[in-house]
């Protein structure tokens, strides 16, 4: 009984993920290659990033859908009615911000649940949905909260599922990778690191195949058709606070299409890129954030194949846009030759003023592996010290 309820949340797939482990100079050294302009990474083999249509395949997550979006709200009053309506008690609350619950809390009032009538099931599923959004979708480096903002997303069991979570992990996926590579520079990271990070510099410095179309001849569950049918738009990324943006046009040949010369880069300005959650709060996102979320409603319209994109057989890119690439990126291809107890990280040859706002534009050889890694330890490593 309870997985049919979790599969008609759409939580099933992700709900059967263990825990993901990972390689801590691995990550390091794929954050180097972030570049927070652009939402990519920059290899040898030109831009690649983690796409909605990864996030489709690996957590199973619902993608068209309405955005995760709604209050944020940091009265007790809010918090309490909200944690009564879900959980049937008071909440036990973070000693640091009295809107973060306690998930241990959480998964004590799931256990005792006996199962034994709809309501009882229903409550399960929705404590199990509310652990998973904050120990592995929307997680921070404690993985031991989760905040109260996601409680009135889950009040109506049948509308769980018209949710875009999926959009919304993206989103927070690129925030955590923005934020880590800021500190990845940091003396206590090369310092640390130098050693064990060399060796994957090196390996991601010569890798000469990738994986472009990982998916290909997969069995797809049939509720997933309706969702990778948005993977290639090219929209904004809502998750109540966070705006991202999926650069789908900068990566093409990761949905099979030849990559042509980049059109005009989108802006999101800083004051919204980089909004956090801190102090006294009560605010309706899907009002501050309205012209976005319309932006994400028209999804179906943007989509790179509605654009008639050559097809790629063989994922060579072209001269022109090879040429671009190498000359934008150039000092980015060899980072093995960087010391990192040098005097300075690499920089571009003839570096630009700090721009006003963030712009974003409309190894393993495993693209999803690689996804799989970033999504189990970003979030965390993103808030060391």
């Amino acid at each position: 009984m309870v997985e049919n309820h979790l599969r008609a949340t759409e939580f099933y797939h992700v709900s059967k993920i263990g825990v993901i482990r990972g390689f801590h100079p691995l990550l390091a050294a794929l954050v180097e290659r972030w570049r927070l302009e652009t939402h990519t990474f920059v290899l040898p083999v030109d831009e690649v990033t983690v796409t909605l249509e990864d996030v489709a395949h690996i957590f199973g997550l619902p993608i068209n859908g309405e955005p995760v979006s709604g209050w944020t709200n940091s009265s007790s009053d809010f918090v309490q009615s909200q944690s009564m309506a879900i959980f049937g008690r008071e909440p036990v609350l973070s000693g640091n911000s009295k809107s973060y619950i306690k998930l241990g809390w959480v998964r004590r009032i799931r256990d005792g649940e006996p199962l034994d009538t709809e309501e009882s099931i229903r409550k399960y599923v929705k404590c199990q949905i509310f652990c998973m959004l904050g120990s592995t979708l929307f997680a921070d480096k404690s993985t031991a909260y989760a905040h109260a903002k996601y409680l009135p997303l889950l009040r109506e069991f049948e509308r769980i599922h018209t949710y875009s979570w999926g959009s919304a992990c993206l989103a927070h996926l690129y925030r955590a990778l923005y934020r880590a590579s800021r500190w990845s520079h940091s003396e206590w990271t090369t310092s640390w690191l130098a050693k064990t990070v060399a060796r994957f510099r090196h390996d991601i410095d010569y890798m000469q195949e990738f994986e472009w179309r990982p998916y290909e001849g997969m069995i797809i569950p049939g509720e997933l058709h309706g969702h990778l049918d948005v993977c290639d738009t090219v929209a904004p990324l809502l998750l109540f606070e966070c705006i991202e943006w999926q650069p789908a046009d900068r990566v093409m040949r990761q949905f099979g299409f030849a990559q042509p010369p980049l059109r005009q880069a989108r802006d999101i300005p800083l004051d919204l890129h980089c909004l956090a959650l801190r102090g006294l709060q009560l605010h309706d996102w899907t009002i501050l954030h309205g012209p976005w979320i319309v932006e994400w409603a028209n999804r179906q319209n943007t989509r790179l194949r509605d654009l008639h994109p050559l097809p790629t057989w063989d994922f060579i890119p072209t001269m022109e846009y090879r040429d671009w690439y190498m000359r934008s990126f150039e000092y980015m291809l060899r980072l093995s030759e960087y010391d990192p107890q040098g005097p300075a990280a690499p920089q571009p040859p003839a570096p630009q003023p700090s721009p006003q706002h963030a712009v974003f534009e409309p190894f393993s050889r495993s693209r999803c592996t690689v996804a799989v890694f970033l999504f189990g330890q970003l979030t965390q490593a993103s808030s060391e010290p």
